[in-house]
């Protein structure tokens, strides 16, 4: 999250109305819209043997002068060339955050030669990424363990098997846009939600895990949803449209239980059901800082998260080079308010339906018409992106084939 430069990390907030205001500053960055992000998530399995479990140990000598500390602390942890940063999640998953490039073209060739360069990485420990985002053949197990990783497992443990299951067996792909104009704000943030299910639907690669069919087309992102609403339920909704988004994230991250509180000692759980808000109340021994604040809002998971920019959440992991698909109908769909208005358009008779796109993917006839617009507007606006004429045609024909599938489903 980016800091605010008018509050110190340690300044104390004593009421409600100090930690709306540090929201308002630090979570929604508007000015023109100028960069694209994107973050690539993947299981990682022995070549040999898929079901093999890959331990801490193995990852740490394969990444090398690129582990993060996490899993090894004297590691320098140096980016890859082309700007990516190396992290690996709590079930052994590697992750690659690209740096923000303001042209499309750029942020694919410069996350291209890092997948490639990670790759090579990997394959010379006898390792390969995985292409889908629900580990197909290995049932949940840690790998990485930290205080916040041991606390997340006891807070998801309250509910069920679905937190172990996104900590260990999950890989999904994020695409981070700017918020835009102010003027804007509120249309983007809604139309990022709004094209959620459809996407979602059309982009689900997580049908299988530990060996057999899970009877979800996105099982990761039924694991999400089965956390606790309160953590990772989408903020915006069709029937709350009206709603400010600085107002309805301050909402939700206030009404949020903690999920860590951090501490000098290895157990950061905090008491049960404590949200927030009741932090500022005083439930507990001291109150919250600013810092702490930004850390509990790095332990909320909805579908959008704003960050400054809006980070989208809801997508599986893509096999090979197809992430490059829906990162471009992302940034088609939201290159001009035009077009942004009529995927709202759109989406927003289906935009309620995240349960029904994780569970039928595009076999849920509405979400399928829905996406196939979907894919015809981001065709339409392709042009726009300035993609050199070989990638164009290689994305526009990537687009034609999921619209194509889109289409069958929904006649």
């Amino acid at each position: 999250m980016v800091m605010s430069p008018e509050l110190d990390r340690t300044t104390v907030l004593g009421d409600e109305a100090s930690a709306a205001g540090h929201l308002a500053r630090i979570c929604f960055k508007t000015g023109p819209p100028t960069l694209t992000g994107v973050e690539l998530e993947w299981t990682v399995h022995d070549a040999a043997d898929p079901t093999r479990p890959v331990d801490r140990e193995r990852l740490r000598r394969a990444l090398g002068r690129h582990s993060p500390v996490t899993i090894d602390p004297t590691s320098p942890a140096d980016g890859l060339r082309h700007g990516g940063a190396v992290t690996v999640e709590p079930g052994g998953q590697v992750e690659i955050s690209s740096a923000p490039r303001p042209s499309i073209a750029a942020l694919i060739l410069a996350t291209t030669a890092d997948i490639a360069e990670l790759s090579a990485v990997l394959d010379a420990a006898g390792l390969v990424l995985g292409g889908s985002g629900m580990d197909p053949w290995r049932a949940p197990r840690p790998v990485v363990e930290t205080p916040r990783y041991q606390a997340m497992r006891c807070v998801f443990d309250r509910r069920g098997p679905a937190g172990r299951a996104m900590m260990y067996s999950t890989a999904g792909l994020q695409v981070c846009l700017d918020a835009g104009e102010p003027e804007r704000l509120a249309e983007r943030w809604a139309a990022a939600h709004a094209v959620g299910p459809p996407l979602l639907a059309a982009f689900a690669t997580a049908d299988r895990h530990a060996g057999r069919r899970t009877g979800w087309a996105s099982a990761r992102m039924a694991a999400w949803l089965a956390i606790d609403p309160a953590r990772t339920g989408p903020v915006w909704s069709p029937d709350r449209a009206d709603h400010d988004p600085v107002a309805a994230w301050t909402g939700y991250v206030l009404a949020a239980p903690l999920l860590c509180v951090r501490g000098d000692g290895p157990d950061w759980t905090p008491p049960p059901g404590v949200t927030f808000a009741d932090w500022l109340a005083g439930a507990l021994p001291r109150p919250p800082t600013t810092d702490d604040l930004d850390y509990h809002v790095s332990t909320l998971f909805p579908p959008v998260r704003p960050r400054g920019y809006l980070e989208i959440r809801y997508l599986d992991t893509q096999p090979g080079r197809e992430w490059t698909v829906p990162l471009a109908v992302l940034a088609a769909l939201f290159a001009d308010p035009a077009t942004t208005r009529e995927a709202m358009a759109v989406a927003t008779p289906v935009a309620h339906r995240w349960h029904a796109a994780a569970r039928h993917g595009l076999g849920d006839r509405p979400l399928a018409t829905a996406a196939a617009a979907l894919f015809d507007l981001a065709l339409t606006a392709l042009p726009g992106l300035d993609l050199p004429a070989g990638l164009h045609e290689e994305t526009s024909r990537a687009i034609r084939r999921r619209r194509a599938a889109a289409e069958r489903r929904h006649r």
